[in-house]
């Protein structure tokens, strides 16, 4: 289990999600984007980076919510195509749990709890996914991920939490160790410095 996050009553800094983007910024993340998806092709065998560009470029939307991703330490990177919806789907992909997403609660609730005793975590995973409009990736989502490389070795990822865990104060997060994908619990105000969350984006 990770050291808390010190409740001195200085507050950490807030995260900051930034979702504007110019039109040279936008190329520049699509250059970024194509040069980490051509490095981890095994992600997404069987697709085209051209064709995610060309869907990218029709929705400038999405490239707002991949660069508040990527400002975020997020690594975004394509990890699979739903036949289903037609779309292309994004995860973070950093090694390690978001760098400047750490330091959260789970929901505003629970950082409420803590701001009221005196507490300033630097934000909640659920209230920032909804400002990058992204989801957060749930267990079997985690899961899958893991699949593809060794995430979360030193960190740790807020995850999805079931409403029934949520109904009674807790909510559940991922890691990695000892070579095993392993899903922990703790109470929704918590926040620790090694723990931020990873989020999907569908394009």
């Amino acid at each position: 289990m990770p050291k808390p996050s010190k409740g001195s009553g200085k507050p950490i800094p807030k995260v900051e999600i930034n979702l504007e983007i110019s039109p040279e910024g936008g190329a520049e993340l699509l250059e970024t984007l194509k040069l980490r998806f051509e490095q981890n092709m095994d992600r997404h065998k069987s697709l085209e980076w051209a064709k995610v560009q060309a869907r990218l470029e029709t929705q400038p939307e999405k490239l707002s919510s991949l660069n508040a991703m990527e400002s975020t330490g997020g690594e975004p990177d394509v990890v699979g195509y739903d036949k289903e919806s037609v779309k292309y789907i994004f995860y973070d992909c950093s090694e390690q749990s978001p760098l400047r997403r750490r330091s959260i609660c789970y929901d505003g609730e629970g950082e409420q709890v803590r701001i009221k005793k005196g507490v300033h975590p630097g934000g909640n995973a659920v209230d920032l996914a909804a400002t990058m409009k992204i989801e957060l990736l749930n267990e079997d989502q985690y899961r899958e991920m893991q699949k593809l490389g060794e995430f979360d070795t030193k960190t740790e990822s807020w995850l999805l939490t079931p409403p029934e865990i949520r109904e009674l104060g807790g909510a559940i997060y991922g890691n990695r160790r000892y070579n095993t994908v392993f899903i922990g619990h703790n109470s929704a105000p918590s926040f620790y410095a090694s723990r931020g969350f990873r989020g999907s984006l569908r394009v």
